[in-house]
Order: C-alpha cells, then structure tokens, then sequence
C-alpha cells in the first residue's frame, strides 16, 4: 500500500468515526425526547415560556416542544379537539401536502387537488407506515407528513369527516418575517410581492427566487471559466441557502453564512468535500449579492439603523431604546461598567454602552422586536375575535386549528 493510499484510508477512518459519534449524538437526542413523549402520553400539558429583553418568547423545556425537529412536532396534539367542519378536512390535507414540499409554488386549490390525486398513498402510508409503499418517507418532514396521513385516514373513515373530532395543529407560516418587515418598512413593492406581502393565487417562494438569481450568476461565471462556479452545477439548491436567507436579516456574517452552506453541501455526497470551504463563501457571496438585488431597500434601512445607533451610544453615550408597536418598552443591554474614583466621595460606578455592539445588535434586535410584537398582537387578536381558537406562536410559527 502507498503512503497515499494509506493517507486516504486514514481519512475515511476518521470521517467515519467522526460520522459514527454524530449520529451516536442524535441516537441519544432522540431517544431522551421519545422518553419525554412517552412519560406525558395521553396527558394534557402546558408549556411554560420564558420572554427576551426584545419581547421574544421561548418554551423553557428545551427538549420537547412545538418548535423542536420533525419527530418532535410529529407526535405532538393539542390537548383540546375541534370538530373539522365543513373545510377542516381540506386544510388538513392543505397540511399535509405543504410538508411534503411537493408544491411550494402552488395555489392551495391545486394543493387540494394533489392530495385527493394521492389518497390512495396517503391511506397507505396510513395503513403501512413500515411495510407499505413508504410514500411519506419521500416528504420534506417525513414523520409530520406520516401523522397528518393517519389523521387524514381516520377523519375520512369517521361517520360524519365533518363532526370527527381532531387534535392535530395545522401550520400557517410567515415567508420570512424579517424580510417582510424590511419591504414593509421601506414601502419596497418587488420585495414585498417575493415574501406575499401582496395577495397572490399561488403564494411566491422567496428562496426560490433568490436560488434561481444566484444560479444565473452561477453560470455566467461557470461560463467565464471559474472552476469553483462549475463544480457547484447541480448544487445551488433551495434548502442550502434557505437557512442564510432566513438569518441574513438578523443579522448572521458572511463567515457564519459560510457555515451554514458548509453544513449543507457536507452533507451532499457527490459534492467534492475538498472544495467545501470554497464553494461556500462562494455561494455566501453570491447569496448576498442576489438579497440586495431583490429587496433593494433592506441595505439602506439597515445601514441607517446602524447609523442611528452609532449616534446613540457612540456620541450620546445613551443604549439605544425604543418602543415596539404592543407598547413593549426595549433597551439594549450591551453596556460596559465604568468606575471613578474621587478622594471627598470615594469610588462610583456607572454604565457606558459599548457603540460596537449597540451598533451591530440594533438592526436584527428592532427586527426580532416587531417579529414579537406581530406574534403577541395576532395572539391577543384570536383570543378576543375567534372562540375556542388554539394558538401556540413564537415569532413565526402559528398553528391554528
């Protein structure tokens, strides 16, 4: 054997063993959820939440909650069931066919359509999860997909589908929250019809849009002879740079954007894992340069909340503050403590914000801040205006039934 070829041996042995120890981890993740689960079967309960200094709120169990994976909000109901009614069936399967991912950029009258067209899978992976035709498995969130067929097969076996009595929380998710305040706030019409903040027939896929800009670049520049841009033929996919679309309002860096493409292309076996550092911050950059294209007043906004910011802490020296539209009074609490001494009254201490911190913070923070606010306002508004409405939301998350 050649010192290459023992080189590379001693590479596979160590990406196993470092594969091996990741699912080892996950193994033992879900096995502590699955044991949560199964001590609260069958037992109605509350989840306790703990609220941010910008109003966002959190469940505190930190390893079984609504906002956990797949399995988690798979085998989760809500402790009080409402009869489906007359369109309750429908969204059920409205549901179900958004978590197969199968037609994201389909009106949800065609959505109905499709899954009527698949019942026969549907009653299937219903029937046999294990031994069937497995057609739940090919969805986005397989394990949810596979509660919603059992759902969906016990309502329309029931006498009456319009009195059966279900418990399952159906979605209704923002299209990018941060992305919509900023098109709101800078009145940016294209924008604002890319995360359907204009009514349209079939709902628009931000992220699609932004892969199929960052594929045209992709190849013209393949076509220019970049061999990194030629290699990610194939790879400029919705769900790697859906993750840094989401988070680039919030703030993340170009370097923790990196990561986040890292960790998606890593997991692509066919993709060359030694290109995986290059071709990330390549799609990072790429990625960016399509954001600022499509939403063209987001930069300004945040470039002048930087500014304000900068006036604020740096020349003022005052955190900065405001007051979102619930009346939540918010401070920034990126402070540093000062001390003087005078001989006549001794020692003193005070705080002096940090400008550098009160600066990056302050754009993803009022962002974050009017997230909370819409959330805690469409809550307030279901309590007071719809009778025994269910609501768990945080931030962008509502599940209605």
């Amino acid at each position: 054997m050649t010192s290459e070829e023992r080189a590379l041996l001693f590479k596979n042995n160590q990406k196993m063993i470092k594969e091996h120890k990741e699912m080892y981890s996950q193994w033992c993740t879900e096995l502590y959820r699955l044991s949560i689960a199964q001590k609260y079967r069958d037992e109605v309960f509350w989840y306790p939440h703990s609220m941010d200094f910008r109003g966002r709120v959190y469940p505190t169990p930190p390893h079984f909650n609504h906002l956990g994976n797949d399995v988690g909000r798979s085998i989760m109901l809500f402790g009080k069931g409402k009869p489906l009614g007359s369109g309750g069936l429908d969204w059920l399967k409205i549901h179900l066919v958004n978590l197969t991912g199968f037609k994201k950029r389909r009106s949800n009258r065609e959505r109905l359509e499709y899954a009527n067209e698949m019942m026969t899978e549907i009653l299937d992976s219903a029937d046999n999860p294990l031994t069937g035709r497995l057609w739940w498995q090919t969805a986005d969130e397989p394990w949810q997909t596979l509660a919603s067929c059992i759902e969906i097969a016990n309502a329309v076996r029931s006498p009456d589908p319009e009195k059966y009595i279900s418990h399952i929380p159906v979605h209704q998710d923002g299209s990018c929250n941060g992305l919509q305040h900023y098109a709101a706030l800078g009145r940016d019409e294209s924008g604002a019809n890319s995360v359907n903040l204009n009514p349209f027939d079939a709902p628009q896929d931000v992220y699609s849009d932004v892969v199929e800009l960052v594929e045209k670049l992709r190849q013209k520049e393949a076509a220019e002879g970049n061999l990194i841009a030629k290699q990610l033929e194939g790879f400029v996919q919705r769900k790697v740079i859906k993750q840094t679309i989401m988070t680039t309002v919030y703030g993340v860096t170009r370097y923790g954007a990196g990561l986040q493409i890292g960790g998606q292309l890593r997991h692509m076996k066919e993709f060359p894992q030694e290109l995986l550092q290059q071709a990330s911050m390549y799609l990072t950059n790429k990625t960016f340069e399509s954001l600022q294209t499509m939403f063209t007043s987001t930069k300004k906004i945040q470039d002048w909340f930087v500014l304000c910011a900068d006036i604020i802490s740096r020349l003022q020296q005052q955190p900065v503050e405001w007051v979102t539209p619930l009346g939540w009074p918010i401070v920034q609490p990126y402070c540093k403590s000062h001390k003087v001494s005078d001989k006549k009254f001794g020692t003193a201490s005070y705080e002096k914000p940090v400008p550098f911190k009160q600066r990056n913070a302050f754009p993803p923070n009022f962002i974050h801040s009017l997230d909370s606010a819409h959330m805690m306002l469409t809550a307030i508004h279901c309590l007071r205006y719809f009778v025994y409405l269910i609501f768990i939301g945080v931030v962008a998350l509502l599940l209605l039934l």
